[in-house]
């Protein structure tokens, strides 16, 4: 599957927020965003213009899209699914994106980044209800059991990962049980479930012109 590989940071720069895509090195002094809180590229420090409607639509997915790690065919495919589920289609997005087991091992404190995360998932490291998933984009649900391999709870990132986890917001609809490196899902995730500054609105705006 496609991915993403160029410079980290680059994209906090790009999108002027900080995306905590890096894990460690976004909570310490050589966050490249921190550093140089400007765009990338030769005119990154030049006289900033007021972006259209449309740029700030665009803006606003592009940066939803690379804090969940994911390429634009398979963000359009969560757009339109949300877009036929009942309710409000921007917060059923969240809530899709939210689910999906690379995140929620990240909002458990099972890695230290999305990035982290995947590769862990694609590794077998983590059991859903007591089987191995493999699966980044699987979607938990309610009474879920979500917790990290008997033979994998001595890995490194995991177990640092771990220890460092109070430094982030807790998912209030995720029961965590630190000790024993597991979880388990009690709710879906409602929109004020999200602590990240994300206007929603707006990428809904953008699909559906």
């Amino acid at each position: 599957m496609a991915r993403y590989t160029g410079p980290t940071c680059r994209l906090c720069r790009r999108e002027d927020a900080q995306l905590y895509l890096k894990g460690d090195r976004c909570f310490s002094a050589k966050c490249g965003y921190e550093r140089r809180p400007y765009p990338p590229g030769q005119h990154g420090q030049g006289r900033k213009r007021r972006p259209s409607d449309y740029g700030q639509q665009l803006r606003e997915k592009q940066k939803v899209k690379r804090m969940y790690g994911l390429l634009e065919k398979q963000f359009r495919g969560y757009y339109f699914r949300a877009s036929r589920m009942k309710g409000v289609t921007g917060e059923n997005l969240l809530s899709l994106l939210e689910r999906r087991l690379d995140n929620v091992a990240l909002r458990c404190g099972f890695g230290a980044s999305h990035a982290e995360t995947r590769q862990l998932t694609l590794h077998g490291h983590y059991l859903v209800n007591g089987k191995k998933v493999n699966i980044p984009s699987y979607l938990v649900r309610v009474g879920d059991i979500v917790e990290v391999c008997e033979k994998s709870r001595k890995v490194v990132k995991i177990t640092e990962a771990a220890s460092k986890s109070d430094r982030t917001t807790r998912a209030q609809w995720i029961d965590i049980d630190k000790d024993n490196l597991k979880a388990k899902i009690t709710a879906l995730p409602a929109r004020a479930d999200v602590a990240a500054e994300i206007d929603e609105q707006l990428i809904v705006e953008l699909y559906s012109k």
